[in-house]
């Protein structure tokens, strides 16, 4: 579940957005209606998404996108506005706006990049390099590590999201047909590159099991 703040200016519309995100199974954590109110909430709520007007009272999305930046918050944002002209776009997308959907819109186009956005492999905070770093960054031609194949790979992760708690590498190899150490060597794949996290169950004496589910 992703924890969303709305900001548009609109309360009727915001209602139907708010609507429309909680339809897909995500919560609407707070809903501002100006620029101040939009980086009070940023501040205190820490949403993991931002969904922005353009148009807003006090100022524009453009004016809190670099408020936000300017305050330090990194928290992902879609711009989701009537402004449909180039310059608005490009202005907001160097922002770092993650998507930009203009109104009106289907609930699929929201729903699909609210899953792009907060779907995406999580940087980790510190050894980095520039093969990791292009995975990542999902850029074509981004080579696997050895003995990683991507096939295995997207099977692994979809049984990961299926899952409604966290596996260990013996579930998941079950589940796919491949032996422990194989699903566990994918599984570790997945972790490093910020697309799972781990839990640990402490249920028998000795070593903790390692768990594995998706972030």
């Amino acid at each position: 579940m992703t924890r969303i703040l709305i900001v548009e200016d609109d309360r009727w519309v915001a209602q139907v957005n708010k609507g429309l995100v909680e339809a897909g199974g995500h919560e609407v954590v707070g809903v501002a209606g100006t620029v101040q109110q939009g980086l009070d909430l940023a501040g205190s709520l820490r949403p993991d998404l931002i969904l922005l007007d353009m148009y807003l009272q006090g100022g524009s999305g453009i004016e809190l996108l670099l408020a936000l930046r300017g305050a330090g918050h990194l928290t992902d944002v879609v711009m989701l506005t009537a402004a449909d002209d180039l310059q608005t776009v490009r202005q907001a997308l160097a922002l770092g706006a993650a998507d930009y959907i203009i109104k009106p819109f289907e609930q699929s186009r929201l729903l699909g990049a609210i899953a792009r956005v907060t779907g995406r492999p999580q940087f980790p905070a510190a050894g980095l390099t520039q093969q990791r770093l292009d995975r990542l960054l999902g850029l074509p031609g981004a080579a696997l590590p050895k003995g990683i194949e991507e096939g295995m790979l997207g099977r692994v992760r979809q049984t990961l999201e299926a899952a409604a708690e966290a596996m260990s590498a013996e579930e998941v190899g079950s589940l796919i047909g491949v032996s422990r150490v194989t699903a566990w060597r994918y599984l570790e794949y997945l972790l490093e590159s910020g697309q799972a996290q781990l839990d640990f169950s402490y249920g028998t004496p000795g070593r903790p099991a390692k768990l594995y589910r998706r972030r």
